[in-house]
């Protein structure tokens, strides 16, 4: 949190590309320099009142000085949001949060496996850039999950990336027909393998709960990034509480000890 700053970002580009799915792209070099994976923005939407509170926004690419967000149309301050144009400003907090902890160069992981829900690809992008550098010895699989296939985003660009992707879609509009966590379990080594996959996933508690259950199941590591609500951003005002393994059970706040946990150390209600 120390490294957080508050800067009036100018807006480069705001374009629909998916059904009431938008790409921000911010100019804002402060936040740029010190945003990692996983970690997220805090954005005014308005200068006026309401929507009061800030919104919570994965980043989702980053190139040099400018921020990329994805983001879907909800309520009324992702509306507000969508109908912002290009040379105006948006009061942006950031980078906020703790994200995805990456596989050390002399850990065993071989194969990595990103698992995307819906808007749960924002983060994810930035993820696979950070991994697939050109000296890599990693193989990064990427699973996108959404109801059909208009609502798919991001293939293209991690496709782009040469990582391999298979998509599902609940309708069967495209690739897989049913869940993406079904679809993991499709692509998951036999239990006797020796080389466990590291696995990230991000998208709906429903799926991240199920995801958990099954890295439970077949003993691999998984990172889940939860989509929470969040009010203050910072960890003040406990609106975004999950609960946690301790002694008995402990609280974690999603914004200031997440976005992103292990996914064994949490308790799904």
């Amino acid at each position: 949190m120390e490294n957080m700053v508050q800067v009036d970002a100018k807006i480069l580009e705001n374009r629909e590309i998916a059904p009431e799915r938008y790409k921000m792209v911010l100019s804002a070099p402060q936040i740029a320099r010190q945003t990692k994976p996983g970690q997220f923005i805090h954005v005014r939407v308005s200068k006026s009142f309401p929507p009061l509170l800030r919104r919570p926004f994965s980043v989702h690419r980053l190139e040099g000085q400018k921020i990329e967000l994805l983001y879907r149309v909800v309520g009324e301050g992702t509306k507000i949001l969508s109908g912002k144009k290009k040379g105006e400003y948006l009061d942006i907090l950031g980078p906020l949060g703790n994200g995805y902890r990456l596989p050390s160069a002399t850990s065993k992981v071989s194969d990595i496996i990103l698992v995307a829900g819906g808007t749960g690809v924002a983060s994810l992008l930035f993820l696979a850039e950070s991994i697939s550098v050109p000296d890599s010895e990693l193989s990064i699989l990427v699973l996108i999950g959404a109801k059909s296939r208009e609502e798919l985003l991001s293939e293209g660009d991690f496709r782009r990336l040469g990582c391999r992707v298979e998509v599902a879609t609940e309708n069967g509009t495209k690739g897989y027909k049913g869940l993406v966590s079904n679809l993991l379990e499709k692509f998951l080594p036999l239990s006797g393998d020796k080389s466990k996959p590291l696995v990230f996933a991000c998208g709906p508690t429903e799926m991240l709960k199920r995801i958990g259950e099954i890295s439970r199941r077949h003993r691999f590591p998984c990172q889940v990034s939860l989509e929470e609500r969040l009010a203050c951003g910072v960890g003040a005002c406990l609106g975004c509480v999950v609960k946690a393994k301790g002694s008995t059970y402990t609280y974690k706040r999603v914004c200031k000890d997440g976005p992103v946990f292990n996914a064994g150390e949490l308790i799904w209600e």
